[in-house]
């Protein structure tokens, strides 16, 4: 990952060691979760090494896929995600729920799943407002903790990402694409009422759930491509050394 990315992430790693803010909760609708929970995977993309995950089932996804897996993230999901925490305090929000995750990936705005938003009018100022209705404003002169920590919805649909991930088999990252699925998943969430609200839908879900298999199926075909490229290079080399080894022999 880049600079740029780690920098942009820094933001929600010192919280990890730190000691729980002591804020008063805004009267508002918005539940917080007190244990700072964040999968493993994504604090390491955030440091920029790779991890070795191992999942195995538990009772929040009885279909979670098992065995040892290396989940790697994106520059832009940790880009999201980051952005994520920045948004639930503009918001002054105790937490960083799925309507954060949400609007995080608006902010970050060069993945799939961002350009399907806004193809869609879902747009970050929308989605402000909408989360506003659904969860409830802040009282005005209330401050938000520095790293807000994630709702258990929000750690469903990180939770999400990775199992759907690991269950496909695929290799390759879990991407911005990956976690907007993820929200959309768990009906109960801020995240999907907000999403509802603005005109998303199933079918739109689907439509970048196959782009998410498409952009798999085309590093396949490139990878494919690369190999059959290579061997043919081999080939032809080899045929010019036996050609040349002809020439130069005695007859």
């Amino acid at each position: 990952m880049g600079t740029a990315a780690q920098a942009a992430a820094a933001a929600f790693l010192s919280f990890l060691s730190s000691s729980p803010p002591h804020h008063t909760a805004p009267s508002s609708s918005v539940s917080f979760l007190a244990a700072r929970v964040l999968p493993a995977s994504l604090r390491a993309a955030a440091a920029g090494s790779p991890t070795s995950a191992s999942r195995s089932p538990g009772p929040r996804n009885p279909e979670v896929a098992s065995g040892e897996k290396k989940i790697r993230w994106s520059s832009r999901a940790v880009r999201s995600f980051a952005m994520a925490e920045l948004e639930a305090r503009k918001m002054r929000y105790p937490t960083t729920g799925t309507e954060g995750l949400l609007m995080g990936i608006l902010v970050e705005g060069t993945s799939d799943a961002a350009k399907l938003l806004r193809a869609n009018g879902i747009t970050l100022l929308k989605v402000r407002e909408e989360a506003a209705n659904v969860l409830g404003k802040s009282e005005m002169f209330y401050f938000s903790p520095m790293h807000p920590p994630l709702t258990e919805a929000a750690q469903r649909a990180l939770d999400w990402a990775i199992n759907e991930k690991l269950k496909s088999g695929e290799d390759g990252e879990v991407t911005a694409n990956h976690l907007l699925l993820g929200i959309w998943s768990d009906k109960e969430s801020a995240g999907h009422k907000v999403l509802a609200s603005l005109g998303f839908d199933d079918e739109r879900a689907n439509s970048l759930a196959k782009t998410v298999m498409l952009y798999f199926l085309s590093k396949c075909i490139c990878f494919k491509e690369r190999i059959c490229t290579i061997s043919w290079f081999l080939t032809s080399l080899n045929l010019v050394q036996a050609g040349e080894e002809a020439a130069m022999s005695p007859r």
